[in-house]
């Protein structure tokens, strides 16, 4: 009788990658990997996108602030009251371009977002300063836009804390 010999490794499906160990890879092998590198690449550039689209936001609504052309001049005239709404406006604009160029530059970071997440939560005192602008009927469930508006802060102030929690990880390479 002939000595036997050992066939190589045959893939069963041409198609199917195989595994380190000679076995074929399934569909979801193929889906975490790919889930992997997305993930992989979503964290090298998320973090940037994030910093530079708070930057943009707040050089937008600033310049339109400075310009006259911002739609929210009537909410924070009601926000503030006690100010001149044709000296405020303009600062608050000069303000948020300020704020946004300075996190666009990246330099002092966690404090530059840390102000900016402190203007921000100033929005929300708007809530308590005229109220009938922020919701309908005295429902705080039913948001008029203005609610709206002021709510998506939220949003932003995480994203702020989000960014300020990685600085202090360490510095990260812009990607």
């Amino acid at each position: 009788m002939p000595p036997t010999q050992e066939l190589p490794a045959v893939r069963t499906r041409p198609w199917s990658p195989m595994t380190p160990d000679g076995e074929p890879a399934g569909l979801r092998s193929r889906v975490d990997d790919v889930l992997t590198g997305i993930s992989a690449g979503c964290g090298r550039c998320g973090p940037t996108a994030l910093r530079l689209s708070l930057a943009l936001v707040f050089v937008w609504f600033g310049a339109l602030k400075v310009t006259g052309d911002t739609p929210v001049e009537g909410l924070i005239g009601a926000t503030l009251p006690f100010l001149s709404s044709d000296v405020t406006v303009p600062v608050l604009g000069l303000v948020e371009i300020g704020l946004g160029l300075a996190v666009a530059v990246g330099r002092a970071l966690p404090v530059v977002l840390l102000v900016l997440a402190g203007h921000l939560a100033g929005t929300f005192l708007t809530f308590v300063t005229a109220p009938g602008l922020m919701v309908t009927d005295g429902n705080p469930l039913l948001l008029t836009a203005d609610g709206e508006f002021v709510l998506k802060n939220l949003v932003l102030i995480s994203a702020a804390l989000v960014l300020v929690g990685r600085e202090a990880r360490g510095p990260r390479t812009v990607a």
